[in-house]
């Protein structure tokens, strides 16, 4: 009976891995490609925490402990090789095909580890040599590695034994050395891998202020976009732009940031910034935006047909001018665009052809009028306006399905729709929507729309949606993004604005129909004809119906405070980073910038594990396993060598902080357990260090289980 179970057994998972094999073949031809990315991740990951365990092995080898394994990736043992005194012993899976032998009454050799499973699939090529206590395994898991010491359990507590060269019996000074060991070679490896990196050379976004938040601590310090900061914190070598979000992130609550820019015109300006959390946000933050360039960026396939069909444009084109004016920096051309109020712009950029010589190519662009500078609305008077006049709200993008109660095709709202009420307000601004979007959270809310069909027909349609809030948000939503309806000059609303005298006294869901005598057709038009009378007094025709109909009289300003709406584009480009190359100079300059960058990623690891202890981070911002392997996969994937290089330098740092906390099993705890030890007079008793190992490898794996989970939320489903 037990030889047909142990013959069952063994062709069983013959055939289990034979036919995992050929699925995994399947899966590498049809996506050669991508298996060679997820390859170059696993072994980029593995080769850092191999550097960790190399430190433990060199150093274990040098002090005359006993190694008894160094394993390549993980178990399942895929290889394992070791120098007998008959010669070179091999073993090929013996995890998957133990050796009948190796079983005995207890059970399966199996069960008592690596160490005593001969294998099934083993030869020896003879030779004459000393024999070797270590065997060299590789895993068939390729994904980092470990060292196995005599005298050391994998739990990590210390096990008795009356051999000389247990772990366990050499002095604690040793030990420590052989824990600390891992922790060096990954900061080692973390300044060599920059310092490589630097050597190269590789683009990185400046310290340059590509836009700031409304209403955050940045704008109200009045920086702008374009000013670049020489100095954050304390630092002002080598910058980028990462520096000015972790001072932020990092900084203490209430505490000052001192940030030193450099505007565009050259002066410099010493300023303190107190971080907040923004609306929305799960870091504080000063509320600088990440710099943008010029230059269109590289989309999926389908994501560059539909972007060449709406503007014309490839990845790669470099915006050159917008109307005829030159423009040199995203800042620049956001700028124009804003203050342009046109239903669209003509932009020309330049493109590399097919023959290796730039050309200018020309685009027409379509563009809305956006109701404020910010979505966090506290008062009217932050909505844009025409002397105090509010437009209606249009649909520009639908982005979530709604829920609705109708069952026929036009149950939903659409991009386009004109927004005539919600509930029981009429023409609503943003600010009014969004309170009584606030107000209807999970309760149905009915929304009144004209929608306007290809033919030029309208038609009033009532769709019933129910306000909810996203799993990670503050605010109550209901899945739509609005702009303002410029294509007709109707009211929703007179608002009491800052720096206009006076409201205009035009009811709501009137229409402008001239403007000093000029006939008007939208609010492109209105725009315009006030922009001719600076300092003059006009009137303003408006009618509700054919009964209801009258006029007011406006003063227009000389300055541009009556008229504060912004045009944006209809359609989102999406430009490339603004991108600096940092190189260092020569080698002593690459050791001294790689020194440098591994410091700042060490200190910044224990300042956000003391930040996170303070409640100052959400644990939520933690990145685990998954998170990190999906993040290289895309460094990989869409980025230079380089990049997914000087991540794995970062990892590298991070490792070495995160295995140097005190807490067992990790080396810092282990550490502490010697000055425990020291202090104690002798070791704490196997039973007291098991539990303690246990203790901890519960609170990691509770820990990377957390972040775990929050990494596939994020990273797949958010």
């Amino acid at each position: 009976m037990s030889e047909k179970k142990d013959f069952f057994n063994k062709y069983f998972r013959l055939i289990l891995f034979i036919a995992a094999i050929v699925v995994i073949f399947y899966f590498i031809i049809r996506n050669v490609s991508a298996f060679g990315n997820v390859l170059l991740v696993l072994l980029g990951f593995g080769a850092v925490i191999m550097i960790h365990e190399f430190g433990h092995f060199i150093v274990a080898k040098l002090s005359d402990i006993k190694v008894e394994a160094f394993s390549i990736f993980m178990p399942p043992t895929l290889l394992g090789i070791q120098r007998k005194k008959e010669g070179v012993h091999i073993r090929i899976l013996p995890d998957i095909f133990p050796k009948a032998s190796d079983a005995s009454e207890e059970g399966d050799a199996s069960e008592e580890g690596d160490d005593s499973n001969e294998g099934a699939i083993s030869i020896t090529i003879k030779g004459e040599g000393k024999a070797s206590e270590t065997e060299y395994r590789m895993g068939l898991i390729p994904f980092g590695g470990f060292v196995k010491l005599l005298g050391q359990e994998d739990t990590g507590s210390v096990k008795s034994t009356d051999d000389p060269r247990s772990f366990a019996n050499k002095p604690k000074s040793i030990r420590a050395a052989v824990l600390a060991a891992g922790v060096c070679c990954n900061i080692i490896s973390a300044v060599i891998i920059f310092m490589i990196v630097f050597l190269i050379g590789i683009n990185l976004t400046p310290a340059v202020i590509g836009g700031v938040t409304p209403d955050s601590p940045a704008a109200r310090a009045g920086l702008r976009a374009g000013d670049e900061v020489i100095s954050v914190a304390g630092k002002s070598d080598d910058l980028d732009f990462s520096n000015i979000g972790i001072a932020a992130a990092l900084s203490g609550e209430e505490e000052k940031v001192p940030m030193k820019v450099r505007h565009e015109d050259g002066t410099e300006e010493d300023l303190e910034l107190v971080a907040e959390l923004q609306p929305g946000g799960q870091m504080r933050t000063f509320g600088i935006e990440i710099p943008t360039s010029l230059t269109v960026a590289r989309l999926s396939e389908d994501g560059a047909a539909d972007l060449f069909s709406k503007t014309g444009f490839l990845a790669g084109d470099k915006i050159k001018s917008v109307e005829g004016r030159e423009v040199h920096s995203y800042w620049e051309l956001k700028e124009v665009v804003q203050d342009s109020l046109l239903p669209e712009v003509s932009l020309s950029v330049e493109r590399l052809g097919d023959s290796g010589e730039t050309e200018l190519v020309n685009s027409k662009i379509g563009l809305d009028l956006t109701f404020a500078s910010s979505h966090n609305i506290e008062s009217e008077n932050q909505l844009y306006h025409i002397y105090s006049i509010v437009p209606r709200l249009r649909i520009g993008v639908v982005s979530d399905k709604l829920t609705s109660k109708a069952d026929d095709s036009e149950s939903s709202l659409q991009a386009d729709d004109i927004i005539l009420a919600i509930g029981d307000i009429e023409n609503p601004t943003y600010s009014e929507m969004r309170s009584i979007t606030e107000a209807s959270e999970d309760k149905e809310l009915p929304i009144q729309v004209l929608r306007i069909n290809a033919d030029g027909t309208e038609k009033t349609l009532t769709v019933i949606v129910t306000p909810k809030k996203p799993a990670g948000s503050e605010r109550v939503l209901i899945g739509i993004g609005v702009v303002l309806d410029a294509e007709h000059p109707v009211v929703a609303k007179i608002i009491e604005a800052e720096g206009v005298p006076g409201k205009l006294d035009i009811p709501r869901g009137a229409a402008i129909t001239a403007v000093d005598g000029e006939p008007v057709s939208n609010f492109y038009d209105i725009i315009r004809e006030i922009r001719k009378y600076n300092g003059e007094r006009i009137t303003l025709n408006w009618r509700v119906d054919e009964q209801v109909a009258g006029s007011v009289a406006l003063n227009v300003e000389n300055n541009a405070k009556g008229i504060t709406v912004k045009s944006d584009f209809s359609e989102i480009i999406p430009f490339d980073d603004l991108k600096r190359i940092y190189k260092a100079s020569g080698p002593i300059d690459a050791i001294v910038m790689g020194y440098r960058r591994t410091v700042m990623f060490v200190a910044q690891t224990y300042v956000t594990l003391r930040r996170l202890i303070g409640g100052l981070v959400s644990p939520k911002n933690l990145m685990g396993p998954v998170g990190i392997i999906t993040l290289s996969y895309r460094i990989v994937a869409e980025q230079p060598l380089v990049y997914y290089v000087y991540f794995l330098g970062l990892i590298s740092a991070v490792i070495a902080v995160f295995n140097f906390l005190p807490l067992p099993p990790l080396d810092g705890g282990l550490v502490v357990l010697l000055l425990v030890e020291k202090i104690k007079g002798s070791a704490l008793s196997e039973r007291v260090q098991g539990i303690i190992a246990y203790v901890g490898w519960a609170l990691i794996l509770t820990l990377i289980l957390y972040v775990t989970f929050n990494d596939i939320i994020r990273n797949f489903f958010s």
